[in-house]
């Protein structure tokens, strides 16, 4: 019953976690700050992608 709509929450949230992984390997920062926001991406994906969202490169432009 909610095979398929788990399936396509898994599959839309994998691409998110691989779109910020690529932000963070893209991102101008020193070699020890991506591995770190890698880590936290594939160790502790949902609170990796959120943490990265709110303290990632664009917040600091923010401030």
């Amino acid at each position: 019953m909610f095979g398929l709509e788990f399936g396509l929450l898994g599959l839309l949230f994998l691409i998110v976690v691989l779109w910020a992984a690529m932000h963070v390997l893209g991102s101008d920062a020193d070699p020890l700050p991506k591995a770190l926001w890698l880590a936290a991406l594939l160790f502790l994906p949902l609170a990796g992608l959120i943490a990265w969202f709110f303290l990632g490169p664009r917040a600091r432009r923010r401030l």
